[in-house]
C-alpha cells in the first residue's frame, strides 16, 4: 500500500527533519494524520484521519510539499 499523510515534526533544530524522525531508534512507530491510503493491487484510495505505522514496514519515505507536482 501507498500511504500519503502528514507527520508532525518539531519546528526547528534538533530532530526537525523527516529523516531524523525515521532514524530514531527509541521510536518504533510513525503517527500520521490526514492520510490517503492507496492499494497497490487495485488502485483504490481511502481516507483515514489517523494512522500509526511501524517503521519496519516503511520502504521509502520523502517529504511532499505539493502532491500535485510530485505524482
Amino acid at each position: 500500500m501507498l500511504v500519503v499523510g502528514d507527520v508532525t515534526l518539531p519546528p526547528e533544530g534538533y530532530q526537525s527533519r523527516l529523516s531524523d524522525s525515521l532514524n530514531r531508534s527509541d521510536v518504533e512507530f510513525l503517527p500520521l494524520t490526514n492520510c490517503d491510503v492507496t492499494s497497490l493491487l487495485d488502485g483504490r484510495t481511502r481516507r483515514e484521519d489517523f494512522l500509526v505505522i511501524s517503521k519496519r514496514h516503511v520502504r521509502i519515505a520523502y517529504p511532499v510539499d505539493d502532491l500535485g507536482s510530485s505524482i
